[in-house]
């Protein structure tokens, strides 16, 4: 068995770098300053095409497999979370139309979604209601052929300037998936300033109080809304954050070799200490194991490997791990220096933290990975 790139891989590869390393990094730390996005990055963004990334040709999109798509994610990721997270939520909505939304749906959204003229969020989790996703409390009830919600919804990443959302509601108690627009009478949105990490990701709070929507906002079926839309989705959004976690523990590794290589202690540049060789070591192992984690979840899900599902969560569980061990080992490497904004890695270890709760947490992987690996041996 042999894992590599393909030779078209490879240069899609090279663009994807170039355009993070000319139009990304250079504002990041802005970015995380203003804790937004500039429309003119997300315009740039949305002019390559990126925001189409998942979207079949046939609508405008580009139509990547999904290592590829595998591989933009690891570059933004190496860049900035929070533009990451953008392609990743953007993406989700994008998906849960493609796959569950009706032809008329499908033919009016995604080709607006591919040019970035419309943006997409995801909002599942509720003030009260995170891992249990089933307990969702906002309520929808049919009246007059039109559905009428109510609830809140928190943590919504891209909320604040998101032209559609895909919102999970209880329908006669069963969940469900309903597309609303930002103009949607009786929805209000308020945004979440100062958060630990990805602060760009310009998260926010939806409220519901009468808001009346078409009955054919649905997306699916009654009660389908957890078991296929959001499942769906956020199988994509767990693979995407895996990737993103590696381009972030890349960004560490770099900054981490370029500052022990010009840092002197003891008469002598840092790199040449065997406690920063064993820092650095790990670093480049782990990094190349989430790597390989991620291409193998991202082949599976190209050939229609139910597989991929399960090997998706083992990706998002190794990446974002290590890449909090990377990201503090980084800090502690850079000294001083790396609890000072004048550093980006100060940024990388925050932005690090926020993986292990995004998409599914750390122990409720940790479950479902063990209940797996009981199942089968």
């Amino acid at each position: 068995m042999k894992i590599e790139l393909s030779s078209e891989q490879k240069i899609i590869k090279d663009q994807f770098k170039e355009f993070t390393d000319k139009e990304i990094i250079p504002y990041a730390k802005q970015n995380d300053y203003e804790e937004t996005v500039s429309k003119e990055l997300i315009c740039k963004v949305a002019e390559k095409g990126y925001l189409g990334s998942m979207i079949p040709k046939e609508y405008g999109g580009m139509g990547l497999d999904m290592v590829s798509i595998g591989i933009l994610n690891e570059e933004i990721g190496r860049g900035c979370s929070s533009v990451r997270s953008l392609l990743t939520v953007h993406g989700m909505v994008a998906l849960a139309i493609l796959r569950w939304g009706d032809k008329k749906k499908r033919d009016y959204w995604l080709p607006k979604m591919a040019k970035g003229e419309v943006i997409g969020a995801f909002a599942l989790t509720e003030p009260e209601v995170g891992s249990d996703a089933k307990s969702v409390k906002t309520n929808a009830l049919l009246e007059n052929n039109q559905y009428v919600l109510n609830g809140t919804k928190k943590w919504t990443t891209m909320g604040q300037i998101a032209d559609i959302f895909l919102v999970f509601a209880q329908c006669d108690g069963k969940p469900t998936a309903f597309l609303v627009e930002r103009s949607t009478p009786g929805f209000s949105i308020q945004p979440i300033k100062g958060l630990l990490g990805a602060r760009a990701s310009m998260i926010a709070e939806l409220k519901f109080e009468d808001c009346h929507v078409p009955e054919d906002s649905i997306i699916g079926t009654v009660g389908t809304g957890l078991t296929h839309v959001a499942l769906s989705s956020l199988d994509y959004g767990r693979y995407t954050i895996a990737c993103g976690c590696v381009g972030l523990g890349q960004a560490c590794l770099e900054a981490s070799i370029r500052y022990s290589r010009k840092r002197k202690q003891f008469g002598a540049p840092l790199r040449q200490n065997q406690l920063i060789q064993k820092m650095i070591t790990e670093m480049f192992v782990d990094i190349k194991a989430a790597r390989l984690l991620c291409y193998n979840a991202g082949y599976l899900k190209d050939v229609g490997d139910p597989d991929s599902i399960m090997e998706t969560w083992n990706a998002k569980y190794f990446a974002s791990k290590i890449v909090n061990k990377i990201s503090s080992d980084t800090v502690q490497i850079h000294g001083a220096n790396g609890c000072c904004s004048d550093y980006p890695v100060e940024r990388y270890f925050r932005d690090a933290r926020i993986n292990e709760i995004i998409e599914g947490t750390t122990q409720m992987h940790e479950v479902l990975i063990a209940t797996n690996a009981f199942r089968n041996y």
